[in-house]
């Protein structure tokens, strides 16, 4: 790399400067755009047979990226949606240097006019209530990691909270007074509020009780105080729900995961509200 190669000053300008000072983007986009850029930086530097600290912007060329995300969905098994991730935090950093360095918009144009591609969009997985049930008996409630898990997903049951708003949550975020409720806050940083049921509020003051927290710390932990991960929770679901499917059949053909309660939610309220309106 030549000492007059910008690719490390625009790489940290664009995290440091584009997306924490001005964008203000979450800590969850430069999570994710750092994982794609070091993900791309170890492809394009074993293919051109270089150290990444090497790597210049001319390496960064629209087939390099092309044949990366071949590589991110074909051989790491990713799916469409997880290239498409990868390609849009790709392009915001082109973006991002067609603005600084005018000399190289050419191939930033290059790259920019990668397309998205389009996936099959499939079936949301539903849950009927005699599904969830058998789901929510399998947690083993006499110990500390089963009374977390029961309480996590009836949270999930009751307020339809995505996965990693369920597990952001603090108790200062939750009013135990009557009107129960809990502030959730969502993608893009907006809060909304969702009432909870009394036996939701009930579970998880006793999960409180088991494990306190302080106000502004994540309430759902693991058995060393840390924060549980989504992917540690996808796991643990996925091992009641192939408990349950012993008992509730109809579980075997469905894919259940966190998002699948989040699912349940509305379609329960149509059925609701259906039911009224007949």
């Amino acid at each position: 790399m030549s000492r007059d190669d910008r690719f490390p000053v625009l790489l940290r300008a664009f995290f440091y400067e584009w997306l924490v000072e001005q964008r203000n983007a979450s800590i969850h986009t430069v999570r994710s755009y750092r994982d794609t850029w070091r993900l791309l930086l170890r492809f394009v530097a074993q293919r051109a047979g270089k150290k990444v600290a090497m790597i210049t912007l001319a390496d960064l060329a629209a087939n390099e990226i092309a044949a990366f995300l071949c590589h991110a969905e074909h051989e790491r098994g990713g799916t469409i949606g997880t290239r498409n991730c990868r390609l849009a935090a790709i392009r915001s950093f082109f973006h991002f240097v067609a603005t600084r360095d005018p000399a190289s918009i050419a191939q930033c144009v290059e790259v920019l006019h990668i397309p998205i591609k389009r996936a099959p969009v499939s079936e949301p997985c539903y849950l009927d209530p005699a599904e969830v049930t058998a789901i929510l008996a399998q947690p083993n409630r006499s110990r500390v990691e089963g009374m977390r898990d029961h309480a996590l997903l009836s949270f999930l049951y009751n307020s339809g909270a995505r996965i990693q708003e369920a597990l952001d949550l603090c108790p200062e975020a939750i009013r135990f007074e009557s009107p129960n409720c809990v502030r959730l806050t969502g993608k893009g940083r907006k809060e909304r509020i969702c009432p909870l049921w009394p036996e939701t509020v009930m579970l998880l003051k006793k999960q409180l009780e088991r494990q306190p927290r302080a106000p502004d710390q994540r309430l759902f932990v693991n058995r060393y105080g840390e924060p549980l991960s989504a992917s540690g929770v996808r796991f643990k679901l996925a091992a009641y729900v192939r408990a349950a499917a012993e008992t509730m059949q109809t579980l075997r053909a469905k894919h259940v995961t966190p998002h699948a309660f989040r699912h349940y939610l509305p379609a329960r309220l149509c059925r609701v509200a259906l039911t009224a309106t007949v």
